[in-house]
This record gives C-alpha cells, sequence and structure tokens, in this order.
C-alpha cells in the first residue's frame, strides 16, 4: 500500500495573529485593568457584530478616506447580494446600534466595546491587519466635561497599566462651516505650492487637503508648517468649548500640548480631539486616538445627537507594557497533581474536584503518548507549572489513604513536605494558601479564588 502523501503545512494568514498561552495573562491584565477602570466611571458594555453593511462605513468614513479606499475586507454575500465590510473600526456600529435600539430616548449613555477590527494595510510593528481595539462611546452629551472625562480616564488607564512615556496632544477642528472656510483657505494655500507637494498630496487636494497636514514627508514640512491653521478659523462657540476642556485637564493637572496639525481622517469628527502618543514604538506612536463626533448621528439616520469617544490599540498598548519590563508571569494553578499506579490516579481524580469545589486552580498530571511518567518528571512539570503546592499520592498513599503536600516554593528545607489524612487534604489546603501559607501563595494580587 502507498505511504499517504504528508498534507501541505497550513499557516496563518500575513497580519492575523495568535494570541499565545505565553502571552494570555499580559492580555488579561489589560482587560481586566481597562475593564474595571471603564466601569468605575459608569461605562456599560455593548457588543456588536463583526460584518457590517458596506454602506456603513462608506456613508460614516467617508468614501474617500484611506480606510474606505484601500483598507477595508469586503465581499459580496454570495447567498443574497449583500456588500458587507468586517469592521475596520468601532464607532460606527456603536452608533448604528443605539439608533437602531432607540438606546438613548431616555437620556445620554456611556458605552464602551472591545474586540477585533481588520484593515489591509502593510503590517508592522503593533499594526496588523486583525488588531484590536477597546474604545469608550459617550453619546448624547455636549459639554466640554465629556470630552475632558474621557481624557482623564485614559490618565487612568495608563498610571494603572504602569505606562509612563504616554503624552496628550489635543486640537479642535471647529465645526463644519468652520472647517468649510478652512479648507477653502488650505486649497488656496497648497495650490500656490503646487511644485512641493508629491502624488499623494495632490489626490488629497481636492478629496481631503487636510490629509496633507499630516503628511511625513519631510521634503513637505516646512510648508505644511506654514499653513492656514484651523484655530484661528473657530468661531465663539467652538473656542469657548475648547477652552472648557483645557480648564478641566487643568485643573486636573492633566498635561497636554496643542498640536494645531492633529487632525482626522475621518468625515464625522468636530470641535475636540485627542491622541495619546509615545516615542517608544518607532513610526506607530499613536496608542489611543478619540475626539467629538456630533454629526454621526444624523449621517446614519438617527436624531442629530452629540456624542465623544476614543478607541486605544490593544497590541500597540501590549508592547508599551512589555518594554517596560516587569511583567508578571501568574502561576498556572495552585495545587499540582502527581500520582502513580491506578488506585492513586482515582484518588488524584476525585481530589482534585474537591480542591476545585474549594475554589483552588489545579492541574492534574495526565498521560502523554509516551505514559504518565516517572515521579521525578512529574514534579518536574509541577515545578514549571508555579504551582504553591505538589499533592503526591502514590502506591503507598493510596493503600494507607493519605496524600503526600509538598511545599514548591519554600526551596529545599526539611521539613517542606507533610503527609496527611485523604479526608483533610482540602482544607489543609485551602488553610495554607488562603492563610498560614500565605507568602507562599502566588503573588498575583488579584489571585483570590479560594471562598473563605
Amino acid at each position: 500500500m502507498s505511504e499517504m502523501k504528508k498534507a501541505e503545512k497550513i499557516t496563518g494568514v500575513k497580519g492575523m495573529n495568535d494570541l499565545l498561552p505565553d502571552d494570555a495573562p499580559l492580555w488579561e491584565l489589560f482587560e481586566n485593568t481597562v475593564q474595571s477602570i471603564l466601569k468605575s466611571y459608569g461605562f456599560q458594555q455593548v457588543r456588536t457584530p463583526i460584518v457590517e453593511s458596506t454602506s456603513l462605513f462608506a456613508r460614516g468614513l467617508g468614501e474617500v478616506t484611506d480606510v474606505v479606499e484601500k483598507e477595508m475586507y469586503s465581499f459580496e454575500d454570495s447567498l443574497n447580494g449583500d456588500r458587507l465590510t468586517l469592521r475596520p473600526e468601532g464607532t460606527a456600529g456603536v452608533v448604528r446600534s443605539a439608533i437602531e435600539h432607540n438606546m438613548i430616548y431616555d437620556g445620554p449613555r456611556r458605552l464602551w466595546y472591545t474586540g477585533p477590527m481588520f484593515r489591509h494595510e502593510r503590517p508592522q510593528r503593533g499594526r496588523y491587519r486583525q488588531f484590536h481595539q477597546v474604545g469608550a462611546e459617550a453619546l448624547g452629551f455636549s459639554g466640554p466635561d465629556i470630552d475632558a472625562e474621557l481624557i482623564m480616564m485614559c490618565q487612568r488607564f495608563w498610571d494603572d497599566l504602569g505606562l509612563q512615556n504616554v503624552r496628550l496632544e489635543l486640537n479642535s477642528i471647529g465645526d463644519a462651516a468652520e472647517r468649510n472656510q478652512h479648507r477653502i483657505a488650505l486649497i488656496a494655500y497648497f495650490e500656490q505650492h503646487q511644485d512641493l507637494l508629491d502624488a499623494e498630496a495632490k489626490r488629497r487636494l481636492l478629496t481631503n487637503p487636510l490629509r496633507i497636514l499630516d503628511t511625513k514627508n519631510p521634503a513637505m514640512q516646512e510648508m505644511v508648517n506654514a499653513a492656514p491653521k484651523l484655530l484661528d478659523y473657530l468661531g465663539a462657540e467652538s473656542l469657548a468649548h475648547f477652552e472648557g476642556v483645557q480648564k478641566i485637564l487643568r485643573h486636573n493637572s492633566i498635561p497636554f500640548t496643542i498640536n494645531p496639525r492633529l487632525v482626522r481622517g475621518l468625515d464625522y469628527y468636530n470641535r475636540t480631539v485627542f491622541e495619546w502618543v509615545t516615542d517608544d514604538l518607532g513610526s506607530q506612536g499613536t496608542v489611543c486616538a478619540g475626539g467629538r463626533y456630533d454629526a454621526l448621528f444624523g449621517i446614519f439616520g438617527g436624531k442629530p445627537t452629540p456624542a465623544c469617544g476614543f478607541a486605544m490599540g490593544v497590541e500597540r498598548l501590549l508592547e508599551l507594557m512589555k518594554a517596560n519590563g516587569d511583567v508578571h508571569q501568574p502561576a498556572m494553578c495552585d495545587v499540582y497533581l502527581v500520582h502513580q499506579g491506578e488506585e492513586a490516579q482515582m484518588q488524584a481524580m476525585v481530589l482534585g474536584e474537591r480542591l476545585r469545589d474549594a475554589g483552588l486552580d489545579v492541574v492534574l498530571h495526565c498521560a502523554t503518548a509516551t505514559g504518565v511518567g516517572s515521579f521525578k518528571s512529574q514534579m518536574k512539570k509541577a515545578d514549571g507549572s508555579g504551582a504553591a503546592y505538589a499533592v503526591i499520592i502514590g502506591e503507598d498513599e493510596a493503600s494507607n489513604n493519605t496524600v503526600s503536600i509538598k511545599e514548591m516554593r519554600a526551596g529545599e528545607t526539611e521539613n517542606n513536605q507533610v503527609n496527611v489524612p485523604f479526608g483533610t487534604a482540602v482544607d489543609y489546603l485551602v488553610d495554607q494558601i488562603a492563610g498560614g501559607g500565605e507568602e507562599h501563595c502566588c503573588d498575583d494580587p488579584d489571585h483570590h479564588h479560594v471562598h473563605h
């Protein structure tokens, strides 16, 4: 019989990454920290689908934005011909959902979301084709106070995550009429300097001239810096709103710099825009971006509703956390169960369930293709698991109805192993991990599984 042909190895899609077990604790730390802070500000979670109608993004983001023109994963549903898109960002879906479910009929809402987004970009450090965002959207609030509160909440994220080198840049892009006046002045200015514009800038000149201010082309920097500034075109209301945001931030000692070149490529933003940036990630310096988008509800056919929000890139923030070093690797479990012989295995499985009932995390040593392994190899696994205790049931223990309990983090002291009756093992371990053996319990401050 001919040998089966070896199957070709299938690899993941470029720019769409696996979350591996070694990185999971860092993701959990990030998610738990952010979630508890959002809750402390009164934000409620909303989950919208990953797939939305293509027109949602074309209408909301603008037909001539880079995202819509080049980066969206769009396809036709072969069953019914619908044009669908994997979401490139979260705000449009949240607003669509708020309108569809009449979420703010009885007053404003603070909402937050988390999940994967998709953009067909050139993958680079901290920037992937499937990437994750956490975002917050405050819907129905019109004053500068909510803008400032969102920014202050971000500052609390960075403080609690231990991120130092993240700074705030702030600007106001005014209202539509003010932006229009500025746009006319900007186009006139760039037309006078056409010889300095690169091909990308020339393309944007008549579609989205504000984006020229974003250029990274060194040959254009001096000319762009001298371009008309949007702040000079703001009316009294926009200026008062912007001053209101700054006043609250100053009063709460949140440092910021005003960056007149900070604009938005998305059509729905107005007034406050802000970004949190770092120099520690190379060219991908923005870790969080937000602002006010009072026009978006109207664009989607809802009642005009003021709104403000932000989104932050999870992968980039995790890179920063890693760069700051000292990322604690929590133990896999509290107790590792080692056993030899069929009767011992039966008892180990019963004990494992009882320990879990008592609130402990337990890993039971299970057989592999080469068998269960010697005591020595099992103890090596127990050590590698980070468990505070190993529980050993051999043939002697099984026949005497006892267990041996070895303290794994005590060093090689003479009395780090005790023999106790099977029936008292659960109480003994719970007491050790919750109370008496506290200094040997895992170092994770959030680790409080034991039910008192």
